[in-house]
């Protein structure tokens, strides 16, 4: 069925508008990617490529932290997905994913691959090659039995940043043992140093040691960058659940090695400072801490109970920890008489750190919570949308951002296979008969994709001189190539902006890049209202036979955003970009 085309006007791509800063050399093959991946705001990373093979929580913990700030994460999954997704209920209307996995895999593009086959371990090599960072979460040595594991990759990818992590480490008796965040909370200390003082061990109420298991890596990844950057070589990183719990346990694990003192439970108290707890009020818990004797004075101030400033038991912090049982009496018979709303007006200036210990309900409704808009919402292919906690920091430059909503099951396989790859559509057809790759590829996703760019697709051709023309990794066909009529036969490994040009003559495609022929298109552009595109280029709404079409081919078709409104003219004493 034929398609009815819309009106839009041909702008070319702005690299320097969409992406904020040119194309750098840096790190190889990033054009492509970045079209894939990109949205508003290229973000801190935006040079990175990350290849996913992890799951559950503190592998796409990290590569989530990664994705908020710009790095370009293909979450790599089985054909039965992430084990996460089946974690329910809740799950999302109409599907089998839980809301557990969609709270650590925002920001990724999600491709199913079977690893067992040789088709689909040659799709890792051929990601391998164009990614700086694998992070995967497998038992020790199980992807070097695949061939896709650290020394296979390394072999392809000499630069490459290969971030494994496990329960308990590569190496001693625990190393093929597997782990859980709970397990490695137990064997680590903590569950045992938590709950209540003549009570059980308690859980934490979140995988704290999958969180933190997960900043970790994110961190040793950023530093391998870094070294990296300056020396030119990739290297393998281990992280573990195991040694990240020990070393989490802080003072408490010093002042056993040094003291020879076992940890207690204290529930809510600090076995170091007292007061340093939950008191209970007339309707809930609010939490005090004094960490010094001026904040323990201005305590005592505003619960009208300055005699215990000059009680000698109470006197510093070392006599209050010696008589903890006698203060916290007295300060809990005195938090009792109020409910939580008047103890924080009264605290509302007060030097010492305190707070009310609220639910999840109360927790979104802080109005502190709703002024810092750490709440963000995304549109889900299935859910529609969604709520989710955004990256908790700030930068003053680059981004930091929610750009879009966990993926679907596969939902980005074609997208990747061909526009990433480069794998036509017969290759595509045969990977999916064969069950190596699976998707459930749909298209609203598309329009977020990229500023501007009408049709991504990497299709090699002849120069008017006959001379073929061999495709770099870098080079992108933004539809003006095969139907521009050109002398030139050059390629560049870095291309340049469309409208950096220095070509002798207007024939020449300066750099193989389309240059001459979309600045005519720009040019024609500017002086139409609307350019009316045949349907091969133009993003439609279509019905459910011409999706099922979309979906079979290679070609990505976008719809082009509108170009944005002129900024107001800077103050004089304003430098532009500064704000």
């Amino acid at each position: 069925m034929a398609t009815t085309s819309t009106a839009v006007t041909t702008v070319p791509p702005q690299i320097q508008e969409t992406f904020k800063t040119p194309v750098r050399c840096i790190f190889p093959n990033r054009f492509v990617i970045k079209a894939l991946f990109s949205t508003k705001c290229a973000g801190l990373l935006s040079d990175v490529n990350v290849l996913d093979l992890s799951r559950v929580i503190a592998g796409p913990f990290c590569t989530m932290t990664l994705g908020d700030l710009g790095a370009n994460v293909i979450k790599v999954e089985s054909l039965e997905g992430d084990e996460a997704r089946k974690w329910g209920p809740p799950f999302v209307k109409d599907s089998t994913d839980s809301y557990y996995f969609l709270s650590v895999n925002r920001n990724k593009k999600s491709i199913c691959v079977d690893l067992k086959t040789q088709e689909g371990k040659n799709i890792i090599y051929d990601l391998a090659k164009k990614c700086d960072v694998v992070v995967e979460n497998f038992l020790p040595g199980k992807l070097d039995k695949l061939n896709v594991g650290y020394e296979k990759l390394k072999e392809i990818n000499k630069q490459i940043i290969y971030c494994a992590i496990t329960g308990f480490g590569p190496n001693g008796p625990y190393a093929n043992k597997p782990g859980y965040d709970v397990i490695a909370a137990a064997m680590g200390g903590l569950l045992n140093s938590t709950g209540e003082k003549d009570g059980n061990p308690v859980k934490p109420g979140v995988a704290i040691t999958d969180v933190t298991t997960g900043l970790h890596a994110f961190g040793a990844i950023m530093t391998a960058l870094y070294y990296r950057h300056k020396t030119g070589r990739g290297q393998k990183i281990d992280c573990n659940l195991f040694s990240t719990q020990i070393s989490s346990m802080i003072n408490i694990a010093n002042i056993y090695l040094n003291c020879g003192i076992e940890a207690q439970r204290w529930g809510t108290a600090h076995a170091n400072l007292v007061p340093y707890q939950a008191f209970k009020t007339m309707d809930g818990d609010i939490v005090i801490g004094t960490g010094s004797n001026a904040q323990f004075a201005d305590f005592c101030k505003l619960i009208n109970r300055e005699d215990l400033i000059l009680d000698d038991r109470f006197k510093d912090n070392a006599s209050r920890v010696r008589h903890r049982d006698e203060i916290v009496r007295i300060i809990g018979e005195v938090m009792i008489t109020k409910t939580r709303k008047e103890w924080t007006q009264i605290f509302k200036n007060a030097s010492f750190p305190n707070g009310p210990v609220n639910n999840m309900r109360d927790v979104f409704n802080d109005e502190h919570v709703r002024e810092i808009e750490l709440v963000k919402e995304l549109q889900h292919e299935k859910a529609g949308t969604i709520k989710m906690v955004g990256p908790p920091t700030v930068y003053s430059e680059g981004g930091n951002s929610v750009r879009f909503a966990p993926p679907t099951l596969g939902q980005h396989t074609q997208m990747i296979l061909s526009n990433f790859l480069g794998y036509n559509d017969d290759k595509i057809k045969e990977l999916m008969q064969n069950k190596v790759v699976k998707f459930t590829l749909t298209y609203t996703m598309v329009e977020e994709a990229v500023e501007r760019v009408a049709v991504i697709t990497l299709k090699p051709s002849r120069a008017a001189n006959s001379k073929k023309v061999v495709w770099t990794e870098d080079t992108v066909d933004n539809e003006h190539m095969n139907k521009k009529k050109s002398k030139c036969c050059c390629i560049y490994e870095k291309p340049r902006r469309w409208d950096e040009s220095d070509s002798e003559s207007d024939d020449e495609c300066e750099h193989c890049f389309g240059h001459v022929e979309r600045r005519r298109k720009h040019q024609h552009a500017t002086t139409s209202d609307t350019t009316t595109t045949t349907s091969d280029t133009t993003t439609t709404t279509t019905t459910a036979e011409e999706q099922n079409n979309l979906e079979k081919t290679a070609t990505i078709t976008l719809k082009p955003s509108p170009s944005p409104a002129p900024a107001p003219p800077a103050p004089p004493d304003h430098t532009p970009g500064d704000g």
